[in-house]
């Protein structure tokens, strides 16, 4: 891989506990109290994402509501604010965008920004510290800053010191810092994936980088997958701050009007998840994955809400995204009122290629068995004409 990471300074700026920070913002009564972001007085649903008090008892995202009363019964469950999540973004991006141009948002709560040109008048750790203190002392929006040359190392940085940390990583201190760390934190590697590795014996970035276990790495992970990590974690990745990267395609939607309105929630969850099938498929036949999931609801007056979720991490695993549309629909399904339409759509998207380039390194062993996998739903699918089958039981199929 050519190395184009010569000179250049990146951050990647990241909000600590974005939605849970803007909790408090709203609500100060909750700063110091284990609390989560989900569906407030319910058992349905998962939680986005979760305090750092709740963390200490082994709460995060993605984890059923269920689970999390479990380990701490007197946890506080918050309802998600999407208008206020979008708002304070917008100051985040807006405030980093007084410093440069080049400016990538990944998602909702994080951006790389290409500060190469900024830092000849200021030392790029003084700079990050500002940034810092600016949108911790105007917006009440705590983050941590990583700096390096390439996008690799400015994430890895970032997710060293938490929160309020700023984390410098050069190409020369990468035995120092890096290798010493797990083959969990590289940034990409897979929560199923890890483990295969720390088994093998490759427990940390050294392990991973040391030419004697290189043979049994690639029987692990493949040739081309060693390759890309090897050179990331060399330094010699991709150093380009890309404010476009993602504007192809922001979103995938479609929607249903009926001519026989929809009453009642199982009704509205039923017809939901068909058309979740249907734009599941435009969006992996499009080679995206998403982070937001999108329901829209009409009744027979014509009044139309739209509402979202947010994954931490980019997917397509379509149970994952069914038990999110249910939580939706519950949460903003009203009894009572007769639905004319009923839409559901993805956003914050990205290529899966590029996914496999920087973020999921280690999940091709798991594509290839989903792919076969794939091939006989799609051939039983096909003999019936119809989706009998699809990945609802994903983590059942052996």
């Amino acid at each position: 891989m050519t190395n184009n990471a010569k000179g250049r300074i990146i951050f990647h700026i990241d909000m600590n506990a974005f939605f849970c920070t803007v909790a408090e913002i709203k609500d100060p009564s909750l700063r110091g109290k284990a609390f989560a972001i989900g569906r407030k007085e319910s058992l349905k649903g998962v939680i986005s994402t979760a305090s750092y008090e709740a963390r200490k008892y082994g709460i995060h995202s993605a984890m059923p509501l269920t689970q999390a009363y479990k380990l701490l019964p007197s946890l506080l469950v918050i309802d998600s604010d999407f208008n206020e999540y979008k708002k304070y973004h917008n100051y985040f991006v807006g405030l980093v965008k007084e410093y440069t141009d080049l400016i990538e948002v990944a998602s909702i709560d994080e951006v790389y920004a290409d500060m190469t040109d900024t830092i000849t008048k200021i030392h790029p750790v003084v700079l990050a510290k500002l940034i810092q203190y600016r949108l911790l002392s105007e917006y009440n929006l705590s983050s941590s800053i990583g700096i390096g040359p390439t996008l690799f190392y400015a994430k890895m940085a970032s997710d060293m010191k938490k929160p309020l940390g700023v984390t410098v990583i050069r190409k020369k201190e990468k035995e120092k810092i890096l290798y010493p760390l797990s083959v969990a934190d590289i940034y990409g590697v897979g929560k199923k994936t890890s483990p295969k590795l720390i088994d093998a014996g490759i427990k940390t970035i050294g392990d991973f980088m040391d030419i004697n276990n290189k043979n049994k790495i690639i029987s692990l992970v493949g040739d081309s997958v060693y390759n890309y990590v090897y050179d990331a974690v060399m330094g010699n990745s991709s150093n380009i701050v890309d404010p476009n990267r993602y504007s192809e395609s922001q979103s995938i939607s479609t929607s249903e009007t009926y001519d026989i309105y929809k009453s009642s929630l199982n009704e509205v969850i039923f017809e939901g998840k068909k058309l979740l099938r249907s734009v599941h498929k435009r969006l992996t036949n499009e080679g995206y994955l998403a982070k937001s999931l999108i329901i829209t609801l009409r009744d027979d007056s014509f009044n139309t809400i739209s509402r979202r979720t947010t994954l931490n991490d980019y997917s397509n695993d379509l149970s994952e995204f069914e038990i999110m549309l249910e939580d939706l629909f519950s949460t903003y399904f009203v009894e009572g009122k007769n639905y004319r339409l009923i839409g559901v759509g993805f956003s914050n998207l990205i290529k899966e290629k590029e996914i496999e380039k920087e973020y999921n390194l280690f999940n091709l062993d798991e594509n290839v068995k989903k792919d076969k996998i794939d091939k006989i739903i799609k051939e039983f699918n096909g003999k019936y004409k119809e989706d009998i089958l699809n990945w609802y039981n994903k983590k059942e199929v052996k």
